[in-house]
């Protein structure tokens, strides 16, 4: 294979990973949904470590994933072989002004590029509400914020480090389109990334503007919001309290049932940052710094995608469930756009979009709810966020991806023995 570099030295086989390791320790993620027991657990400090442990995985047989922040509430990490915690992987490598470019870490969270970018005078083109993820977790699943015209991160990967399933160091850039494509949105089963590129932007700030209009204005004005703002997004709440749930304030004013918590970020020049302001639902700051919506409590989320034409519809046969079906749900729905990109299996592949997140709390039946607005959205051909609860299918993912046949050859020649797989991931590129 073309991609594939020298493989780099490492110390005889071990009977053990190089890098620190523990033995049959439960692994939980941070919804506290999906859980798995490792048969060994590695922390490499460093890409030789990485190395060796996929080595030593392949020499015992074992299958391998990695775990970034744990954020998924799908069982993307799920393994009894071993898993790799990539957090001590972190840090900024390299950023190029001219070309607007930036080189992390695999376990670069997404809340340390802000200050080292913007010394550069660079910034991420775009966040979503929490910045806590690993940059190869956000990657593998096709996270994104909102703004019509601003893809996912995955759209802005430029190139690739990582370990493949032969045990070598590979490198993918923009002369593999080919290979760079698959890699963009691979949930970890192209190999264990090392080291990334991402396109980025000149710094810049943003105004925020906090509304609360009834659903019969969010709807009137529905196509104008999402052409005349840089980012638009909006959370309706079925009921008074539900911006509560997920730590919103809600409007001093009204009762919030039926309004949308309505935020619009848009690019702002200010002379010198004595103009900064922290107001509440008011803020102007540096972009990284208005992005995360500070949700802290846990939580599960299903989040589908359909095709932005069919965004208004598609919300309100949501609304509809939720009012005939479920009114014990209480949560936001939150939705969002996201431009179309080129990503064999981004969710947004070949299609603008627009985003409807569906909340939950621990601890709650929530599957009925969940299966209930997966059937009732078919009619839209929704794909689904890789990282969150969804039921997604092999068959629906061949009648959803048009490049399904070549994202799996290419997986297949990047790892032919399936060492990156787990039953979750097997089931859909197995």
């Amino acid at each position: 294979m073309t991609t594939v570099n020298p493989i780099v030295p490492s110390a005889p086989p071990a009977a053990t990973p190089s890098a620190p390791f523990q033995t049959e320790i439960p692994w939980t993620n941070w919804g506290g949904n999906q859980t798995s027991t490792p048969a060994f657990t590695v922390r490499p400090r460093n890409e030789q470590e990485a190395l060796d442990a996929v080595r030593f995985a392949i020499r015992e047989g074992l299958p391998v994933r990695a775990v970034g922040s744990g954020h998924s509430s799908s069982p993307l990490v799920q393994t009894g072989g071993v898993l790799l915690d990539m957090s001590q992987l972190t840090g900024i490598t390299g950023t190029d002004r001219l070309n607007r470019r930036a080189r992390a870490l695999a376990g670069t969270t997404i809340n340390a590029f802000g200050d080292p970018l913007w010394e550069q005078g660079l910034a991420l083109s775009n966040q979503g509400d929490i910045d806590k993820q690993q940059i190869a977790g956000a990657l593998a699943t096709s996270t994104h914020g909102s703004g019509k015209d601003l893809g996912s991160f995955s759209s802005k990967l430029r190139w690739v480090k990582l370990i493949n399933g032969y045990g070598e160091i590979v490198e993918i850039g923009e002369g593999q389109l080919r290979e760079l494509r698959a890699a963009q949105v691979a949930l970890g089963t192209l190999g264990i990334f090392l080291e990334v590129e991402l396109a980025v932007e000149d710094s810049y700030y943003l105004q925020e503007e906090i509304t609360y209009p009834m659903w019969s204005e969010t709807a009137a004005t529905w196509q104008d919001d999402i052409d005349s703002n840089r980012h638009y997004s909006f959370l309706w709440c079925p009921e008074e309290d539900s911006c509560e749930l997920l730590d919103l304030p809600g409007s001093p004013d009204h009762n919030m049932a039926n309004r949308s918590y309505t935020k619009r970020y848009n690019v702002a020049s200010i002379p010198d940052e004595s103009r900064i302001s922290t107001i509440e639902g008011a803020r102007l700051d540096r972009s990284y710094r208005i992005y995360p919506g500070g949700f802290t409590t846990q939580f599960h989320e299903l989040e589908y995608f359909v095709r932005s034409e069919d965004g208004l519809a598609a919300v309100e046969v949501i609304q509809d469930l939720i009012r005939s079906k479920h009114p014990d749900q209480k949560y936001p729905v939150e939705v969002r756009w996201v431009k179309a990109d080129e990503a064999y299996m981004s969710q947004f592949q070949g299609r603008d979009s627009t985003v409807i997140t569906l909340t939950t709390k621990p601890g709650t039946e929530y599957w009925q709810f969940f299966r209930d607005a997966d059937a009732v959205l078919q009619d839209f051909e929704p794909r689904a966020h890789w990282g969150k609860i969804h039921f997604m299918t092999r068959s629906r993912l061949e009648r959803l991806y048009p490049e399904l046949d070549t994202f799996l050859q290419v997986r297949r020649e990047f790892d032919p023995r399936g060492i990156f797989l787990n039953d979750h991931t097997r089931a859909l590129f197995g």
